[in-house]
């Protein structure tokens, strides 16, 4: 049995944050901007089944859908795409029919069969059809033949359904004009009863009465549907109603109506990376990310926190618990460049009496990991496997070197700061002290709020006389509420950054939108740099804060973060700083193997061949890296000038593993190399085939061919 919590915030809450969205949406617009610089295909330009299922979908698909499927690229995307468009919509998910879908189909055919004739379009696009389309077959139809004083006539009965703003009842009309020619849905206000009638020129335009009793005598049905699409509805002096624009609108919308379809936008961001079951679960989340430089390991980290709006669990009947998993993807990009990328589980059990409490608190998940400077883009997904939903954290992020100048990191605020596991590495840690990061950042007069942040490129002159002053001001009681106090930063230890913890109360805060400025001073009171910080103070009596879960790092693994930021220093160009890393990273755990293949591929990359064979002798026993083993024997002969040698190296690990790209390329060049283009071009075909946009190879295929 699966259910889905809603973590619900307080009114006030979301009211302030409206209010900003509000601000916001007003600055930025509301053109879509995730589409810019991106080709647009036309419609006649896609394959003959897209063609026909955009057909299909006009009258329902959104205009953000409809943006985002012409500017997909291939058959692959637009067939995942077609699949969520379908599943947003299927009204029972769980199951393998989708009634929306079958229903719409349905509707689309039948309204092709039976409006085609007396039209020159195919019958879905005419009038009748479209309606048909979007609403059904209508609970009862009028006819009048046509006369000769009136035109023929179709008046079609509905009753509506008012969470899409349609009209309790109405009735849509047809006409055919001049009494020929296919069925126009008729609007009062725009069409009018002069349209009806035949020997229209016996009356002046603005004689509503008299058209109106004219047609009454005719057809008392059709003079009512004349004036309004609501029956009984005769408005003011016999004018046509001045709503019927507005309400065949909301008709013609209506199949669009509550359609969340930001799923569109996440489409073109994770296709590929989340499948399809996932991509109509979007899920809100907040979330909180702060740079720290850790004066226990001397690193910086770049630290993470996300609380979904939404906790999907599945019931274990025997054990007479709950279960929910979620899983963490992180990736962080310099420009185009993923510099690094890395997962994580957190699997989760609590038994039935925790169910509301859980449901209450809600869940934050909460990582950390190593960053070298600069500027990126970090990006976070967060799925829940129980319930098909993700959410996304996106930020831009400026890691700040440690003997650069004097850098603050802005403040992060949490509901508690706890005594840390000793010897160990966690996000939002001080050293001693781990912080409760909420994302929500929303208190209750009578909390105690705690935030931390961190200081960087301290040297021992600033170290002594500096301080960070703290300034907390509400930004919408009159008079602003104010508080100040000031951390001199000699009372933490003596270093190049430090990360800095304090807790204050919020009795004497009220209700509202709160900034806290800090500020770091030099021991001349000459100011050094400024960061900014909010969160809210809510009117309720409680307000429960979420479960922070978090996996810790046991610091005698620190060598694993000398790793990743080697990785890091590698992909942003930075060699000299990569090696250093490496070999920090060896130095600290000899015995750990796992990383010696990548640090062999790095010394490949920069022609340091002989380092990398002597390097990869330490794995050529380990088992689970024989693979690796005869790759980097192989490249690092290669590059050597020793074809013979490679390739018997390459042919041991093509045993291993026969379809790896790289591998075969290299095993193409050494044959070529040795004069045996037979074997070459099978090889480089073999990779190309495996990776098609390999661009040295397609090269050397034609160099061989003789094309070149």
């Amino acid at each position: 049995m699966q259910a889905t919590f809603s973590c619900h915030d307080h009114p006030v809450r979301n009211r302030l944050i409206a209010a900003i969205s509000g601000i916001l949406l007003v600055l930025i617009g509301l053109n879509p901007c995730w589409l810019q610089g991106q080709a647009k295909v036309k419609i006649t330009d896609l394959a003959p089944q897209y063609q026909e299922w955009w057909k299909i979908v006009s009258y329902i698909i959104t205009d953000r859908e409809s943006d985002v499927f012409l500017h997909l690229t291939n058959d692959k995307d637009r067939d995942l795409f077609i699949d969520a468009f379908w599943k947003l919509r299927d009204p029972t998910p769980g199951t393998p029919q989708n009634e929306f879908k079958e229903e719409h189909l349905k509707r689309f055919q039948e309204a092709n069969n039976r409006f085609k004739y007396g039209s020159g379009r195919e019958g879905w696009m005419t009038d009748r059809g479209r309606i048909y389309i979007i609403l059904g077959p209508p609970i009862s139809k009028g006819y009048h033949e046509g006369s000769n004083e009136l035109v023929p006539v179709e008046i079609w009965s509905y009753y509506g359904d008012v969470s899409k703003g349609l009209p309790t009842h109405f009735e849509l009309m047809f006409y055919q004009l001049h009494g020929g020619g296919e069925m126009k849905l008729y609007d009062p206000l725009a069409d009018g009863p002069l349209r009806l009638l035949v020997n229209s020129y016996q009356f002046s335009a603005t004689d509503y009465f008299s058209m109106y009793e004219k047609i009454h005598d005719l057809d008392p049905d059709i003079a009512a549907a004349s004036l309004s699409i609501i029956p009984g509805d005769i408005p003011y002096n016999f004018q046509p109603s001045m709503d019927s624009p507005l309400q065949l609108a909301a008709i013609m919308n209506s199949p669009k109506t509550g359609i969340n379809d930001s799923y569109a936008t996440h489409f073109l961001n994770f296709r590929g990376i989340v499948s399809t079951e996932y991509l109509t679960n979007y899920m809100n989340s907040d979330g909180d990310v702060a740079i720290l430089h850790d004066p226990a390991t001397g690193l910086t980290f770049c630290d993470f926190a996300m609380s979904p709006e939404r906790l999907s669990v599945d019931y274990f009947e025997p054990k007479d618990e709950y279960s929910t998993d979620l899983q963490v993807d992180v990736s962080l990009r310099a420009g185009e460049k993923i510099i690094l990328q890395y997962s994580k589980d957190y699997p989760m059990t609590f038994p039935a009496e925790k169910l509301a409490e859980t449901e209450k608190m809600g869940i934050c998940i909460a990582d950390s990991f190593p960053v070298i400077a600069g500027k990126y883009k970090l990006t976070v997904l967060l799925r829940n496997t129980v319930g098909k939903e993700f959410s996304t954290l996106e930020r831009e992020i400026d890691v700040p070197s440690v003997t650069g100048a004097p850098v603050l990191s802005a403040p992060v605020f949490g509901y508690k700061l706890v005594e840390a596991q000793p010897g160990a590495h966690l996000p939002f840690w001080t050293g001693s002290k781990k912080l409760n990061v909420d994302p929500k950042k929303t208190f209750v007069a009578g909390d105690e709020v705690s935030f931390l942040f961190s200081v960087t490129g301290l040297n021992q002159d600033l170290w002594k006389g500096g301080a960070i002053g703290v300034a907390i001001k509400g930004t919408r009681s009159t008079p602003a509420v104010q508080r100040t106090f000031t951390i001199p930063l000699s009372s933490q230890p003596n270093g190049p950054g430090a990360i800095i913890a304090q807790t204050f109360g919020t009795a004497e805060l009220p209700p509202d939108y709160y900034e806290m400025t800090l500020t770091l001073r030099d021991g001349y009171g000459g100011v050094l740099d400024e960061k900014k910080g909010q969160f809210i103070i809510s009117p309720v009596k409680g307000l429960p804060h979420p479960v922070v879960a978090a996996k810790a790092v046991s610091l005698s693994n620190t060598f694993i973060f000398y790793y990743v930021l080697a990785y890091q220093y590698d992909q942003t160009g930075q060699a000299a700083k990569a090696e250093v890393s490496y070999k920090k990273a060896m130095e600290l755990n000899p015995s750990y193997k796992n990383k010696i293949p990548e640090f062999g591929l790095f010394l490949i990359k920069n022609q340091r061949y002989d380092e990398a064979l002597a390097l990869i002798e330490a794995i050529q026993d380990e088992a689970k890296l024989k693979f690796q083993f005869y790759f980097l024997k192989g490249r690092a002969l290669m590059g050597l000038g020793h074809y013979n040698e490679a390739i018997e190296s390459l042919r041991m690990g093509n045993v291993i593993y026969n379809s790896d790209a790289p591998l075969l390329a290299a095993l193409g060049t050494c044959y070529y190399k040795t004069g045996d283009k037979a074997r070459a071009l099978a090889a480089l075909k073999a990779s190309l085939k495996l990776n098609p946009e390999q661009t040295e190879v397609k090269s050397l295929i034609q160099e061989i061919e003789g094309k070149k």
